[in-house]
């Protein structure tokens, strides 16, 4: 008797992570966009039904990707290798979008490309671009990865372009890809010293960032006292703890919640993990982490198994990703670190963002259903022995 009728398979707890994740989004986006209308009756708001849409295309999205090869990405020959064409194509969204009247301002800030009905934000591009590249990159022998010139230094270019375009708008995500890649580069067994060679120039370079822009500088010293600016800067962290010190342990109920009817700013975005806290309480956080940890959970088991080093760092770059990410929003929500908009992975309001995320979370399903498939490994794998191809 198949013994997968009883037992789960990684690919299955992680849809249902998925899957849970997108439904909470449904829910507390929409209820964070409910305003007071004086009619008892429910109805979907706009920003409830666009995020709707959008979730319903990311999970098409996740399960299509979830049935490619994700070998496939690597390909052969330089110019047949979808990752590199990735990669070019984040470079190139991240690059045009700072062209006044080609990227679009919102809140000051030019980060999105319009696209029809919607917008794309390159720095989702940017992202999962880095990922695929490293993943790739560092478990090629080519790359000559124990070489300072040749091998590391080629190895961070893409990542630094990408980081250094995406700074320029939005220091928070060029710094979480920054974070994601030095992980990747430790998974992936880069030499100590040239990580202390480059990782000094880096953090130098973003302190120079954040105090080099005014906004930024008071962000980070409100940090250390909401209340010395409670109309300012200050505002959103005491809002937010106040959504949290009123939900308590099962929270006020959903579409019961007070911080949203106009006193918690991007209440659907940034700050919708406090949303969750006041409505669901310690139970709704708790869920939410505990989804998070699933997900994580997946890419360890994933890592384990029999799969090629691509595969087992694509795995761990995408965990890392995601896991960081929701790591600083829920840390923002609840003043754990200055404030900074980032959207919470699958939860948040979105649009193209949203789609990406599920695409790399889909690359995820591929990996867990490819590595549970008896097979033996194509020739092409043999690389595997190479020492520039033991990452983890």
């Amino acid at each position: 008797m198949d013994p997968s009728i009883y037992n789960l398979r990684l690919r299955d707890v992680l849809t249902i992570c998925v899957l849970g994740l997108l439904f909470l989004g449904i829910a507390m986006v929409q209820s964070a966009a409910m305003r007071v209308t004086g009619t008892p009756d429910f109805a979907w708001t706009e920003t409830g039904r666009r995020h709707v849409i959008f979730a319903i295309v990311a999970l098409a999205a996740y399960f299509t990707v979830g049935h490619i090869d994700y070998r496939r990405l690597v390909g052969t020959g330089w110019w047949r290798r979808p990752v590199l064409w990735m990669l070019g194509t984040a470079v190139f969204a991240c690059l045009i979008v700072l062209i006044p009247h080609v990227g679009t301002a919102v809140n000051g800030a030019r980060r999105w490309l319009p696209l029809g009905f919607t917008q794309v934000q390159p720095s989702e591009l940017g992202k999962w671009g880095v990922v695929l590249f490293l993943a790739w990159w560092m478990t090629n022998p080519a790359s000559q990865l124990d070489r300072f010139f040749r091998g590391f230094v080629p190895t961070l270019m893409p990542v630094g372009i990408i980081c250094l375009l995406v700074v320029v708008e939005d220091f928070g995500t060029a710094a979480l890809i920054g974070v994601a890649a030095l992980l990747i580069l430790l998974a992936g067994r880069a030499r100590w010293w040239h990580l202390l060679i480059a990782v000094p120039p880096a953090v130098a370079a973003g302190v120079w960032f954040v105090m080099s822009e005014p906004y930024r500088w008071r962000r980070f010293t409100a940090f250390w006292d909401p209340f010395a600016a409670p109309q300012r800067e200050g505002y959103h962290m005491i809002q937010s703890l106040l959504s949290f010190a009123t939900g308590g342990l099962v929270g006020k109920g959903l579409g019961n919640g007070v911080q949203k009817l106009g006193y918690l700013p991007e209440d659907t975005t940034d700050f919708i993990f406090a949303v969750v806290c006041e409505e669901l309480g310690l139970f709704g956080a708790l869920l939410t982490v505990a989804l998070y940890l699933g997900i994580l959970y997946v890419v360890f088991q994933a890592i384990r198994q029999k799969i090629d080093s691509f595969g087992r760092l694509l795995a761990f770059g995408i965990g890392a990703m995601i896991g960081l990410q929701a790591m600083i929003n829920i840390a923002v929500a609840t003043v754990s670190v200055p404030t900074k908009g980032m959207s919470l992975p699958l939860v948040s309001a979105g649009g193209s963002g949203l789609v990406i995320t599920c695409c790399a979370l889909g690359l995820l399903h591929s990996i867990c259903r490819i590595g549970e498939e008896p097979r033996t490994l194509p020739a092409d794998d043999a690389r595997d022995a190479a020492p520039a191809a033991q990452p983890l």
